[in-house]
């Protein structure tokens, strides 16, 4: 176990500034997920950790040693990949005890390992087969074995689930997390699906264009997102944006734009005083929308035209028109609309959010 910091670290490939002064300190036994688009740096940053790419200035410091200048193996890390890279010619138990016998490992030791994570990967009746005899699942989670009989100081994963049908992920995700809890080792987490860094990561890192957004727990990402990106990012459905115009109405501050006009909770309404008379971005996830009832204030109500319904059981989502935008609600699976119908929708005031529409930084 270990405590792992990232220093104003570096890429270029040629021209291509790919990471740019990542800084990170990621506590030890922590569970740490870095997220963000294709192209995002993510995956770059994790692999100048492992020692699979040079760094071009800055420091990674696992434990107490400086390992810049360390070959992978001798870093004391683990790393899981997307694909299995599992020697298709050797069992189950000749993949797990592979790296422990290049490294000269007794062989009871080694016996020993194996079958230790074995039982924690639920795998030991698999132990003899093949690679080609198991499903992916079971291929992942002898990768997962090959790494954990090291007893590294640290995990990487690299996208490990991205190869796996939607419940097998959801389920693997679950194992993952239980595996991090009984092992209690530092891991870092590379994905590119929002769900999965929130279910999994203990604090998240948003990155976009090799630049890090944000770094917080999950909720604190969704609660409290530091620019437009990050809040368009974490969420699923993402966050609905319009652009409206400030006004200071007799002390009361609306935000108005052609398909609605909304009043700004009291608590919500000292930041946007600097923006009267000007204009903003204005935030509200699908899930803080509903359809309007006689008892909800008129100030935030507007009205919409149902243009996609999509049932998924325990909620229903609305892709509406409003005004010039479009917008998506996430509402009780009670409410029955189709195609062209009309409906009132009321939001909740304190959960909207505003950006600057210049810096898109939260207002």
């Amino acid at each position: 176990m270990a405590q792992v910091l990232i220093r104003s670290l570096h890429k270029m490939y040629d021209e291509v500034h790919a990471v740019k002064d990542v800084n990170l300190e990621i506590r030890d036994k922590e569970f740490l997920v870095l997220v963000g688009p294709s192209g995002c740096g993510k995956t770059t940053t994790l692999r100048m950790v492992a020692g699979l790419e040079s760094i071009t200035s800055g420091e990674v410091v696992i434990g107490n040693r400086v390992v810049n200048e360390l070959p992978p193996m001798d870093r004391d890390i683990a790393m899981v990949f997307q694909n299995y890279a599992l020697y298709p010619h050797m069992s189950v138990y000749d993949n797990m005890a592979f790296g422990l016998k290049m490294r000269k490992f007794d062989r009871a030791e080694i016996g020993k390992r194996v079958r230790e994570a074995a039982e924690i990967l639920g795998i030991e009746a698999y132990l003899k087969r093949k690679p080609r005899q198991l499903s992916g699942g079971q291929r992942q989670r002898v990768a997962l074995g090959r790494a954990i009989v090291r007893h590294p100081q640290v995990f990487l994963f690299d996208e490990p689930l991205s190869n796996l049908d939607a419940k097998l992920r959801v389920q693997m995700r679950v194992e993952l997390k239980k595996i991090h809890n009984r092992l209690s080792t530092t891991a870092i987490y590379v994905t590119h699906d929002q769900v999965e860094a929130m279910t999994l990561g203990d604090r998240v890192v948003v990155m976009k264009d090799g630049v890090v957004q944000q770094v917080g727990e999950p909720l604190e990402l969704y609660n409290a997102p530091v620019n437009r990106f990050v809040a368009g990012f974490i969420g699923s459905p993402a966050m609905n944006f319009a652009t409206v115009r400030v006004t200071d109405a007799n002390g009361v501050m609306r935000a108005d734009n052609a398909g609605f006009g909304i009043e700004v909770a009291p608590e919500l309404a000292p930041r946007l005083l600097p923006y009267a008379g000007r204009d903003i971005t204005m935030g509200i996830r699908p899930e803080d929308l509903r359809v309007a009832n006689g008892s909800d204030p008129a100030g935030l109500c507007f009205d919409a035209v149902v243009e996609v319904v999509e049932r998924l059981g325990s909620e229903t989502l609305l892709d509406l028109q409003v005004g010039a935008q479009t917008m998506v609600a996430a509402v009780e699976p009670a409410v029955r609309a189709q195609h062209g119908d009309k409906l009132r929708l009321a939001l909740r005031a304190d959960r909207l959010h505003f950006f600057d529409m210049t810096s898109e930084a939260a207002v």
